[in-house]
């Protein structure tokens, strides 16, 4: 398997930087599968190309095989492995480029943010799909694609196509961003892995995908394939990624369903997680063993070098929302449009939260909250703790009133501008908690989202400023008796401010 990185910015060793690895070396990396080389077939200053290379070993691929694999030895040895880029190759790149996948570069750290003119070439590549499946991926992400299928034989061109492709991706990208654009679609491509698929690849999609996944037009086949398939893991993460832009759950649920296959059933399920476990410890112990880490004088890699964990911009903002309530006393909590009860779980794990409540307009949503929360499991001293219910924030409802706080997480830029006021009499007006925590997008940030067009998501009616949202906080601060304080949630940008804004109201003791 092969695959090439050309670089025609001058310098163009700086590929070089970028990549962590010397284009004077040659380099080796033993994988699960066989071993990955790092050579550089040109370096100069006009013209750079980097290229990985991965020879298969045949024996150990077969003894890497799980016990969920199909039992067909003699199939293991005795094939017309083709050894086109697929999975394997992704796993090699995953790990030969972490660091670079990552975005980080201590010799130069201008380097990693800027967008280079780049040659990506895969000279076999299997594509269920064909050239247009590779058009309908790449493209979204800025690459100019040049996919040609591969004859069966040339020798025979009446035989037809073969289901390979020769794909070249030029764009002017971020080394980080074309390496991750790889890791993610060579499965999906391929449309099949070669090792366990444990929950955790959830995670890895996640953030492989930052920045892009979320706005792909074919992010529900990407994530379906990338996954193997599996329906639950699916799910999860492409209600990971809503939640990235806020997306509700009424838009992803009927693609799943539909897309399931009726044999794909709860003992499937299982089965297939149980050969996953029996993976899990062999996965882990070839990772901990792979050759990867940071920059060295020469341009290698060191080896052991600790893997950053990145959390979502979702993630933090529930944390900053869970910390703010936890400062404030608050010990009844009220979460106004909960939709699929992400903090509403979070509220019920800390026993500091006596009484939790859940609401949403969408009957839906409120299903899929307690399929999530397990709610028919639920320990009874838990389960009574908690209240879920259908309503609008734009009507008066008595069930909204007395709770310490009330949690309007990226809500408000959901309601159409002129029922904002039916809005803020309900919550701040009638219900009156003693504290309101509300958060919504930082209109300026969107900037910083490189595949980013137009509004965060399709249904919000309204992105405000730092100022805007300001001026309307203080306004309806001062109608209803609550002062206001805020705070940022996610990196304060020091040009544009933090993607998430956070405003904590405070009624005011005599009101």
């Amino acid at each position: 398997m092969l695959l090439t990185i050309t670089n025609t910015a001058r310098p163009a060793t700086d590929l070089g930087f970028l990549l962590h690895k010397h284009p004077a070396r040659v380099q080796e990396f033993r994988q699960s599968s066989g071993t990955a080389t790092v050579f550089y077939p040109e370096a100069g200053e006009e013209r750079c190309t980097a290229a990985l290379l991965l020879e298969i070993d045949p024996v150990a691929l077969a003894r890497a095989r799980g016990k969920g694999s199909p039992d067909f030895s003699l199939s293991q040895y005795v094939n017309d492995r083709p050894y086109a880029a697929s999975s394997l190759l992704a796993v090699a790149l995953g790990e030969v480029f972490r660091t670079a996948r990552a975005g980080r570069c201590a010799a130069r750290p201008e380097l990693p943010g800027t967008a280079l003119p780049l040659e990506l070439t895969l000279p076999a590549l299997p594509c269920r799909g064909g050239p247009d499946l590779a058009h309908r991926l790449f493209e979204p992400l800025g690459w100019e694609v040049e996919a040609r299928a591969l004859p069966l034989d040339e020798g025979f061109p009446e035989w037809g196509e073969s289901r390979y492709v020769r794909l070249v991706l030029r764009g002017s990208v971020r080394v980080a961003d074309a390496l991750n654009h790889l890791y993610v679609l060579l499965p999906v491509l391929d449309d099949g892995k070669h090792y366990w698929i444990a929950p955790d690849e959830v995670d890895k999609l996640i953030r492989a995908g930052e920045g892009w996944l979320r706005g792909h037009p074919e992010r529900g086949l990407i994530t379906r394939r990338y996954l193997g398939r599996r329906w639950s893991l699916a799910h999860t993460a492409l209600a990971r990624l809503a939640e990235l832009g806020d997306e509700t759950e009424e838009h992803l649920e009927p693609a799943l369903a539909e897309d399931a296959p009726p044999e794909a059933t709860a003992a499937d399920e299982a089965a297939a997680a149980e050969a996953e476990a029996a993976g899990a410890e062999a996965e882990a112990s070839e990772a901990a063993g792979a050759e990867a880490g940071g920059p060295g004088a020469d341009g290698s890699e060191k080896a052991g070098e600790p893997e950053v964990k990145v959390r979502s911009l979702s993630v933090r903002r529930r944390e900053a929302v869970l910390g703010k309530l936890t400062e404030l006393g608050a010990a009844s909590v009220i979460d106004l449009g909960c939709g699929q009860g992400e903090l509403v779980g979070a509220l019920l794990s800390r026993p500091a939260f006596t009484r939790v409540a859940g609401m949403d307009v969408s009957p839906l949503a409120l299903t899929i909250a307690a399929r999530r929360l397990r709610l028919d499991r639920m320990p009874d001293a838990r389960r009574a703790r908690l209240t879920l219910f259908q309503g609008a924030l734009t009507y008066t409802d008595k069930r909204l009133s007395g709770y310490d706080a009330a949690v309007l997480m990226e809500v408000i830029e959901h309601v159409d501008p002129p029922r904002l006021a039916a809005l803020e009499r309900v919550v701040f007006g009638h219900a009156r908690p003693r504290h309101v925590v509300v958060t919504t997008p930082n209109v300026e940030y969107n900037v910083r989202y490189a595949f980013l067009t137009g509004l965060r998501h399709p249904d919000h009616r309204f992105e405000w400023t730092r100022a805007e949202f300001a001026a309307w906080a203080r306004r309806v601060a001062a109608e209803h008796g609550y002062t206001v304080a805020f705070e940022p949630v996610g990196d304060d940008d020091p040009e544009v401010g933090p993607p998430t804004q956070m405003g904590v109201f405070t009624r005011d003791q005599r009101s």
